[in-house]
């Protein structure tokens, strides 16, 4: 571990902590930011009523779209003269969500991802091969500064250009890798169209994230790459990589919230209200201790559930993998449908790839969805028995009727570092 005695920290120490920096949180933002004292004044809801976590819900929730509202810097806590640093979303979808960090805001912001890093199986002295973008994007300098401050090498390869990549792996030798996980299966692909063992590298862990990701992913990247390979979360507006983590000794019992600085929340996609243990939700976070771009309550639209676990080296309070985002969530012929549901049926079948993609369409007056699945080397794309055994399963599994492309290797579109779209949405 990297921080036993936090990590490790009983629950009901944890709990008075959170309380203690909850109230001074809300405190402070009614006196600094307008957003949330009008937030605050149209419910009367005052300060003083905010006594602990037990009293987040009467809290009303902070929304990407209130972020953009407030674009570029009137969310901030802080004043520009004390800002270290800006990140800001890629902005695909409108005006990009802008988040600034305070020198103490990159301070945490280091030790998060030095937990991460180490409940990943890092250790001080190994090196760190780092494919995330450098840039506006928060994956490749957050990754960077908390390798550093536990004491890792960091070889900043950023992303994209896959032939260098593999001779840095093989020249370079490093421990660990950080990426994307569909880019993590662009290079288990790459090292075997380049014809180089990945027995003969030096890597040893995969640290994967920034968007969903199965079992079957999982598998497919530990076998390509001779790797051990966990789940690491986090957004933008909390703070970036490193607000949960999966150890890499509990692989699918689910990640590690960093609670002492992100107070997490599941909640009812509809109504709003929290939701039990256990039970699938939308992740609300509330940030503890940021000083420049502090929330309460952030809609992260991400679906998970959370629990403790007793059986864990750890105190802290752990998220199950996201089953997708709420607003990514496609309702086909009255069916909640996330990618990963199919994902995890292509997973059952050796003779199919865990390289796919949906393809949503108008079928007459009704939408439907077409699974475009890689078969692997050697099965025939033509195989009639094939396409009836996955269109059954995923009947099903999901219950719903899905038309099948089998596709020839290496047909699909692969990750070149970023984020992979496994939804083609022709509507």
């Amino acid at each position: 571990m990297y921080n036993k005695n936090i990590e490790t920290l009983p629950l009901r120490e944890l709990r008075a902590l959170q309380n203690t920096r909850l109230t001074a949180l809300v405190q402070r933002l009614y006196k600094t930011v307008p957003f949330y004292k009008n937030q605050f004044d149209v419910i009367g809801l005052s300060p003083n009523d905010i006594n602990s976590i037990d009293d987040l819900h009467k809290i009303p929730f902070t929304k990407k779209t209130d972020l953009r509202d407030n674009y570029p810097y009137k969310m901030f806590a802080k004043p520009l003269n004390e800002i270290s640093r800006i990140h800001a979303s890629s902005g695909t979808t409108g005006k990009p969500t802008v988040v600034g960090y305070t020198k103490a805001d990159l301070d945490v912001f280091d030790e998060v991802v030095a937990r991460s890093l180490a409940c990943a199986g890092a250790r001080p002295g190994m090196k760190l091969h780092n494919a995330y973008g450098y840039g506006l994007f928060t994956g490749g300098l957050g990754i960077h500064g908390g390798a550093t401050k536990l004491g890792m090498a960091v070889i900043p390869v950023s992303g994209g250009m896959t032939e260098r990549q593999l001779t840095i792996l093989q020249d370079f030798k490093p421990d660990m890798i950080c990426c994307t996980p569909s880019y993590a299966q662009t290079l288990s692909e790459a090292l075997i169209k380049n014809n180089i063992d990945s027995k003969d590298l030096a890597v040893k862990y995969a640290v994967l994230g920034a968007e969903p990701w199965t079992e079957a992913i999982r598998t497919q990247v530990e076998q390509g790459l001779n790797v051990s390979a966990t789940n690491i979360y986090g957004l933008s507006e909390i703070i970036g990589p490193g607000v949960s983590q999966e150890d890499f000794e509990e692989k699918g019992t689910g990640s590690y919230i960093w609670e002492d600085h992100f107070f997490p929340e599941v909640v009812d996609r509809d109504t709003g209200l929290p939701l039990p243990y256990g039970e699938e939700g939308v992740l609300v976070f509330t940030t503890l201790t940021k000083e420049a771009f502090p929330v309460l309550r952030y809609w992260t639209n991400d679906i998970c559930s959370i629990n403790y676990d007793p059986n864990s080296k750890r105190t802290h309070i752990k998220m199950s993998s996201i089953k997708g985002r709420s607003d990514d969530m496609l309702i086909i012929r009255g069916v909640n449908l996330f990618h990963t549901q199919v994902e995890e049926v292509i997973h059952e079948f050796p003779s199919l790839s865990p390289i796919y993609q949906l393809i949503v369409e108008k079928k007459g007056i009704m939408d439907g969805v077409t699974v475009a699945v890689e078969v692997v080397s050697g099965v025939d794309v033509e195989s009639l028995a094939l396409k009836q055994q996955l269109i059954k399963k995923i009947k099903n599994s999901v219950g719903l009727t899905m038309g099948v492309m089998l596709k020839n290797p290496n047909s699909i579109p692969r990750s070149q570092g970023g984020k992979l779209n496994r939804i083609v949405d022709k509507r």
